[in-house]
């Protein structure tokens, strides 16, 4: 069935990951990424929406109608951050645009990535952990049609993708010749970019059989449904 994807955080590592996956399945009749800047893309089913503040999606609700799915890969870092700062961008600006969303598009299936160790009793030890358990807590009470929070831990960019955050991109220049072997040996505990988008694209389709999904749900939700 034809649907109609809004992405967010596009220009991010997962959300470039993301973006290919969905342009590439003929299911998907448009891809409408919205952001600070647009992502350089050309395809004739890609549309852009450059906003400069995602608090406020007063005076663009007319273009965020008509959506099946959204892909919510937008999100910071928690190193050198303080808890109320976290807090505003990983809890607020996501909420900012779901609320809005689940008014506009009842019928929408809403899927945001947290991440593993993420603390849904929100009273755990790590910062970033409680801001992520209670922002899914949320999103979960939302009335969209569905929600999934995707929590994945290391994952593997694939077809020249980067991250944008330079401590992860020094990372990722570290690790990058190991990675594929130690996707081979832990295959559900290192995820690729495909896979996470393959899995979005599944989750919109056909559900999920949870709504909250670690490494090993997402990688068994890209496999091809048979």
């Amino acid at each position: 069935m034809p649907m109609n994807v809004l992405l967010f955080g596009a220009t991010g590592m997962v959300g470039q990951g993301v973006l290919r996956e969905c342009l590439l399945d003929a299911d998907v009749r448009l891809v409408q990424t919205i952001g600070r800047a647009a992502t350089g893309e050309q395809h004739p089913r890609l549309s852009e929406i450059v906003h400069a503040d995602l608090f406020d999606y007063a005076g663009i609700e007319p273009p965020l109608t008509g959506f099946d799915a959204c892909f919510f890969c937008l999100g910071v870092a928690s190193s050198g951050m303080n808890e109320a700062n976290y807090h505003r961008i990983t809890y607020g600006l996501t909420l900012a645009a779901a609320l809005t969303l689940a008014r506009l598009n009842p019928q929408m299936t809403f899927i945001y990535v947290s991440g593993s160790g993420t603390d849904s009793s929100e009273r755990g030890r790590w910062m970033w952990a409680r801001v992520k358990g209670k922002t899914e807590n949320a999103l979960l009470r939302l009335p969209f049609k569905a929600a999934y929070m995707f929590r994945p831990g290391f994952i593997q960019p694939l077809h020249g993708i980067e991250s944008k955050t330079p401590l992860y991109r020094v990372f990722y220049k570290a690790t990058g010749p190991i990675l594929p072997f130690l996707r081979q040996i832990f295959p559900n505990q290192v995820l690729t970019t495909e896979q996470i988008g393959r899995a979005m694209l599944n989750a919109a389709k056909r559900g999920a059989a949870k709504q909250i999904l670690e490494a090993p749900d997402i990688r068994a939700l890209a496999e091809p449904h048979t």
